[in-house]
């Protein structure tokens, strides 16, 4: 009989689901300030360099454990198959995109609340594996289904429930997931032979 062993499968989803989980502790070791200071976004002045940092770094931050369990699993369930199939280098290039494309969008439009946590990449990494099967010319009606579920969903529940998730950064997640998606796989087809 073969004995199994630990492997360490997927190096982005594995070091960025840590570091999650370190910035969360910090966050809540210092009573929220960690977070604040240095894993949230925020409208700031433009003279702070913090706030060029945490347009990336908010999205390591999360409010509590539950915050932190619920985008893991997600990111941990999903990424592996995206790291596989893209590469370390274009997922990382897509969770840059959309940290930094949430953070702007988030600070422009809602310049008196912080905006913290995993979701958008969450979100990135659902509509994104939802291109593993696309080929030139088609558009898979899973596709279409994962957008109307996750986005029309978020959409409807920023418009009707008043809480303290961020469906924008849920939308935006979203969109730069399909997009990415949508180019690599495009990008891909066209080199092939």
């Amino acid at each position: 009989m073969k004995k199994l062993k630990v492997t360490f499968n997927s190096p982005v989803v594995l070091i960025y689901a840590l570091a999650c989980t370190v910035a969360t502790l910090i966050g809540l070791l210092t009573g929220g300030s960690g977070s604040t200071l240095l894993f949230s976004t925020y409208r700031a002045p433009m003279s702070d360099p913090l706030m060029y940092l945490r347009l990336f770094t908010h999205v390591l931050g999360h409010a509590d454990l539950a915050h932190l369990v619920g985008n893991m699993a997600y990111i941990l369930l999903l990424g592996p198959a995206i790291e596989e199939k893209y590469g370390a280098r274009k997922l990382v290039l897509v969770m840059l995109a959309t940290a930094l494309i949430t953070g702007i969008f988030h600070n422009l439009l809602f310049p008196h609340t912080i905006l913290l946590g995993a979701s958008g990449i969450a979100f990135a990494f659902i509509l994104l594996t939802s291109f593993t099967q696309f080929r030139e010319g088609e558009l898979p009606l899973t596709v279409i289904l994962v957008a109307v579920i996750f986005i029309g969903g978020q959409i409807w529940d920023g418009l009707t429930v008043k809480d303290h998730i961020s469906n924008l950064s849920h939308i935006i997640g979203g969109l730069v997931g399909g997009g990415a998606g949508y180019l690599l796989n495009r990008k891909n087809i066209t080199a092939q032979p």
